[in-house]
């Protein structure tokens, strides 16, 4: 019996609304199971998501009415965000009722002969290494989409009517986590860094998760040379047979790795005679932008796709082809011989730190909320870059602390206001700081949630101040 026939009739709770919640609420209804949703919050938006299930026969509590597993309930599907410590999953643990994720549910779902999935996960890069290998699989003709953790639902692309050859599939820790069925053709951890530790409890918990998604793996899994931890999961994963371990390194690949030599992508893993000979991938300048974090995630997806069969020259024409999303070590302008640049979505230490490896002189414009994390070692290792700091936000002071043990000679600047209006004097005061030569990096380090919408926000503010400085020569 197929988990689509199990589905029918039973009494399935899903926690949560919003871009998971709601398509595995109506593709449970569509198989004909007892649909009930819960979601805590009971906003304007919540409130005409609700409406919009209800008017399909989908019960919904909000607010208060969410906090308690509703009577009859045989399976729990939740939404990503949700924490394992919450109430309602406590109550399905003591009547012994699985727990499973949108992605669980997806995967359970696939019909005959699905597609298989190239999965990638990491504590950053996971966006751009999985729209990387989309674009690399899409120039070798193949159908294929970019979906999960990516904000494309999975279930919408496992039963929907498009036919896909194979799909890359952008997985976060909390996915991962109640996703214990799943089984990739090939997988990438791309870093570890302490990351989401207040929703895991721990960073082995946390690690845990990321290394779930090379359970079961067909073909590769594929690590960070860089990272040993990337690659200790890597051997306690209970792969199939014949499943191999392949490195990416930016240095000079040994045989089973991919890496660079001489301004070049080179494969050293899926050639015939891989102690002898390496295969020319494509060139550093075809990775846009060309920063070494950006180069880890391109040789990460090319992996992904080498493992699939995919040709040298798909990789190449692909990651030609890819344009990066907004927010990534984007270049915003150049004002009097000073480049600006956005990344917001560096949104914790470990990305921080690769951007700010990026740049040799630097105002750096960080703050926000800090998730638990610690700053020593990312001002330790930025130290001799930086010219001067501008910080904000909630947890400013662990970052002004840390600067002043790690790199007391380096200028700065705090502000104190919180609200949304401040970007403008973060890059009035920037401008203050930089010399010609320099560039001004937003590159928080921190969630932006006490004083933004989200990093999309908070970047887009940053560029439109950026372009309202007199002589601001548009990048874009």
């Amino acid at each position: 019996m197929t988990a689509a026939d199990e589905l029918k009739g039973a009494a399935v709770t899903v926690a949560g609304l919003g871009v998971s919640g709601v398509p595995a609420a109506k593709a449970l209804h569509t198989l004909g199971a007892q649909v009930t949703v819960v979601n805590a919050t009971a906003g304007d938006k919540q409130w005409a998501e609700a409406a919009e299930l209800e008017a399909l026969g989908i019960a919904v509590r909000l607010g208060d009415a969410a906090a308690e597993l509703p009577g009859g309930t045989e399976l729990v599907v939740t939404s990503p965000g949700w924490k394992p410590a919450t109430p309602l999953f406590a109550a399905a643990a003591e009547r012994h009722i699985e727990i499973w994720g949108d992605v669980e549910l997806a995967w359970r779902l696939r019909g005959p002969g699905a597609a298989p999935w190239l999965a990638v996960t990491g504590t950053n890069g996971k966006t751009t290494t999985t729209r990387m290998l989309a674009a690399i699989l899409g120039a070798a003709g193949l159908r294929t989409a970019a979906v999960g953790n990516i904000g494309v639902s999975l279930l919408d692309a496992v039963l929907g009517e498009q036919r896909y050859d194979v799909l890359a599939v952008e997985l976060s820790s909390y996915q991962l986590h109640w996703a214990p069925s799943i089984r990739p053709h090939s997988a990438a951890v791309l870093n570890l860094a302490p990351d989401h530790l207040d929703w895991h409890g721990s960073m082995a918990a946390y690690a845990a998760a990321k290394g779930r998604v090379y359970q079961g793996n067909q073909v590769a899994c594929v690590y960070n040379t860089a990272e040993p931890e990337t690659e200790r999961l890597v051997r306690e994963a209970d792969v199939e047979e014949g499943c191999r371990a392949v490195g990416f390194t930016l240095q000079a690949p040994r045989p089973s790795e991919l890496g660079l030599v001489e301004g070049l992508l080179v494969d050293r893993a899926f050639v015939p005679d891989r102690q002898g000979t390496a295969q020319e991938l494509a060139a550093t300048a075809d990775v846009q932008p060309s920063a070494p974090h950006n180069l880890a995630n391109a040789l990460a997806a090319a992996a992904l796709a080498r493992a699939y069969g995919v040709e040298p020259a798909a990789v190449r024409e692909g990651l030609r082809a890819f344009k990066p999303d907004a927010h990534r070590i984007a270049e915003v302008a150049t004002v009097a011989d000073v480049t600006w640049v956005d990344d917001s979505k560096a949104t914790n230490t470990h990305a921080a730190a690769a951007s700010l490896a990026s740049y040799e002189s630097i105002v750096w414009l960080a703050g926000g909320l800090a998730k638990g994390a610690t700053f020593d070692e990312l001002a330790a290792r930025a130290a001799d870059r930086l010219r001067a700091v501008v910080l904000f936000g909630a947890d400013r002071a662990l970052i002004r602390e840390a600067l002043t043990r790690h790199a007391p000679q380096v200028p700065v600047v705090e502000l104190d206001r919180t609200d949304t209006g401040a970007m403008s004097a973060i890059v009035d005061a920037a401008r203050e700081l930089a010399r010609p030569g320099d560039t001004v990096l937003l590159a928080p380090a921190c969630a932006s949630m006490d004083m933004f919408a989200n990093y999309n926000q908070r970047g887009e503010l940053f560029a439109a101040a950026v372009r309202a400085l007199p002589d601001a020569a548009d990048q874009s």
